[in-house]
């Protein structure tokens, strides 16, 4: 999986604490170190699901992350809210300018409109898939994931 993105480093790291057993709060390194993420990244990304409710984390030395609703409770679609990303719009260079030509303009705004209404379908289907629905995928999710279980 790419990790370039914070949807990306958000759902992984949400496999992560759903699949534990028995659950236990994993750090921002530990997340970072399976994601291949600074756990700087990790603490800021896992920040805005827990303004979300989707996380919630606990201070000290046996602190970290935690799912603060089940797995079967939280769609792709609240991930992608939680995080404010917007997966399809257009690169424009110098977007701060609107351009100037009426034909740029009808085009942008043609395609913009397009893009908004593909984007509102992802967002439904996104909510039609739980983060149980993808760890149910995973076989075996302890080894899968090379995460220890006690």
């Amino acid at each position: 999986m790419k990790r370039n993105s914070r949807f990306s480093l958000a759902l992984h790291a949400l496999a992560h604490l759903a699949a534990l057993r028995p659950p236990r709060p994993l750090t921002s390194a530990e997340i970072g170190e399976h994601s291949g993420t600074n756990p700087v990244v990790v603490r800021r990304t896992l920040g805005m699901l827990k303004e979300s409710g989707l996380v919630s984390s606990e201070k000290g030395h046996s602190g970290g992350w935690l799912l603060a609703k089940a797995a079967e409770e939280i769609t792709l679609a609240d991930v992608y809210a939680a995080l404010g990303e917007r997966f399809l719009r257009m690169d424009v260079d110098g977007e701060d300018n609107p351009p100037g030509c009426a034909i740029e303009r009808a085009l942008l705004g043609g395609v913009e409109a397009a893009l908004a209404d593909a984007e509102a379908l992802l967002v439904e289907r996104l909510g039609k898939t739980t983060l149980a629905d993808i760890l149910a995928r995973i076989p075996q999710p302890a080894s899968v994931i090379g995460i220890v279980v006690n």
